[in-house]
């Protein structure tokens, strides 16, 4: 006899952020402290247990546990190895971040080539046609027989093709247009989000699959979603760079199988996306020489070292109120560089425009390129142009006093690699560098007068 269950619906509110369930709408999440976070959401309740019968776990003692790691799954890009912790682990769910456009699914589906090997690759798709898959394949040179594609946005249809496919891995793009009838609200609400990676996460580990599940990200570069979704799944990557430059930064947020601190850097072409294994060549190729305004740091992605080229644009300013710009340098650090400028140095630079970028794309949130930017920004003030063969190292402080930096030997390391023959660096780092002292010459400083006395301007 077919069992009936009364089912009936019933109003409750999800907080954006946390992803906490409560009864009424509360202006802050008590949970998190989010203050409007809370959205409606009904959903359906069920007055009997549920039809479906659970399979019973029995627990398992400690001496029982099998600790001998599986042989990961080489993706074919080592920058992406690299980031997940030296491949992908089979049964694991890798959220992939990013804004649109960035790349997410071009990287995702170049892998399918290498993947393929494997065995069968399923690539469910919410968004796009497997017309337009199929041409994105072909630019990219996927040809492998072994990649299905499958236009469907119900997770439990979807569920049906991987049960009898039995794929290596398993693509989902995106999480934001599935959904699951056994829930209510339409695809990409809070509701349907949590259930279906819910539903995502037991089918990785029932079936020994690695899925790839792509999300978008809001105005915020947060992911949509419930904040609870990074927390189910394994592995959170973010494909960060700007659209209108050609490399992307893929950096995990967390990796249950690996360290956080590893970066892939990659090049956008017609091609798709190429690994840049030399990042600080490649940043500082079209460096131009002799020109003012130009300085060089080394920035820690993770636990590698990039050098990059800051560069400012000093002119008289044409209104009242001088003007501030940075591209890559948070506008509240290059502020505070310039009031250093003036109380500290005597410059004026109430009445010109100051503009910083930071080539390539990269975004800086580090302080080691304070000095960078300051000698860059006083470089242009003055028309000076610094010495292209010097790296500057250190952080400003309020008092105009230079502060030690981190990884220190690991950037002078990068710059010796680069050709790089003298270094600005603050005193307190000048023990950690003495291996290096026969390949570069450091001018140690310990405040910003000290720097503009040493010689690093063209001669």
């Amino acid at each position: 006899m077919k069992r009936v269950i009364n089912m009936k619906t019933k109003t409750v509110f999800f907080c954006k952020e946390c992803g906490n369930e409560y009864s009424k709408w509360m202006g802050k999440c008590p949970a998190c402290g989010a203050w409007n976070s809370l959205t409606e959401q009904t959903v359906k309740e069920s007055s009997s247990k549920s039809a479906s019968v659970q399979k019973k776990v029995l627990a398992v003692g400690m001496k029982e546990i099998d600790t001998n790691e599986e042989p990961r799954i080489k993706t074919g890009i080592g920058e992406l190895d690299n980031v997940l912790g030296g491949g992908l682990v089979k049964g694991s769910l890798v959220l992939v971040g990013g804004e649109p456009g960035i790349g997410k699914s071009t990287l995702l589906l170049e892998i399918c080539q290498t993947l393929g090997n494997f065995g069968p690759v399923l690539y469910i798709t919410g968004e796009e046609s497997v017309k337009q898959i199929k041409l994105r394949a072909d630019r990219l040179s996927v040809d492998t027989d072994n990649l299905k594609i499958l236009p469907q946005t119900d997770i439990d249809e979807a569920f049906l093709e991987v049960d009898r496919l039995k794929p290596t891995a398993c693509i989902v793009d995106s999480i934001q247009t599935m959904f699951t009838d056994e829930v209510s609200g339409t695809g990409g609400s809070v509701t349907q989000i949590r259930d279906v990676t819910l539903r995502i996460m037991r089918k990785a580990k029932e079936t020994n699959t690695a899925f790839f599940i792509v999300g978008h990200v809001t105005k915020d570069g947060n992911l949509a979603g419930p904040r609870l979704l990074e927390h189910m799944v394994d592995c959170v990557l973010y494909f960060e760079g700007d659209r209108n430059q050609n490399y992307r930064i893929l950096r995990a947020a967390k990796n249950r199988f690996g360290s956080t601190n590893e970066v892939g850097v990659f090049e956008m072409t017609d091609k798709g996306l190429i690994e840049v294994p030399n990042p600080s060549s490649a940043l500082l190729s079209g460096r131009p020489k002799g020109e003012s305004g130009s300085a060089v740091t080394c920035l820690m992605e993770g636990s590698r070292p990039i050098l990059a080229e800051v560069q400012a644009l000093v002119s008289p300013t044409g209104f009242g109120i001088p003007r501030r710009a940075s591209d890559g340098m948070d506008f509240n650090r290059l502020v505070v560089l310039i009031a250093v400028i003036e109380k500290k140095l005597g410059l004026n630079m109430q009445n010109q425009d100051a503009y910083v970028n930071v080539v390539g794309g990269l975004k800086i949130d580090e302080t080691c390129a304070d000095i960078a930017a300051l000698c860059s920004i006083i470089s242009s003030l003055k028309n000076k142009s610094l010495d292209s063969e010097t790296m500057f190292l250190g952080e400003v402080g309020l008092a105009g006093e230079i502060r030690a930096v981190s990884n220190v030997s690991r950037r002078v390391a990068e710059g010796c690699q680069l050709g790089f023959k003298k270094c600005i660096l603050p005193e307190a780092n000048i023990k950690a560098v003495a291996d290096f002292d026969n390949k570069m010459q450091f001018i140690p400083v310990k405040t910003i007068r000290d720097v503009l006395n040493a010689d690093i301007y063209t001669k």
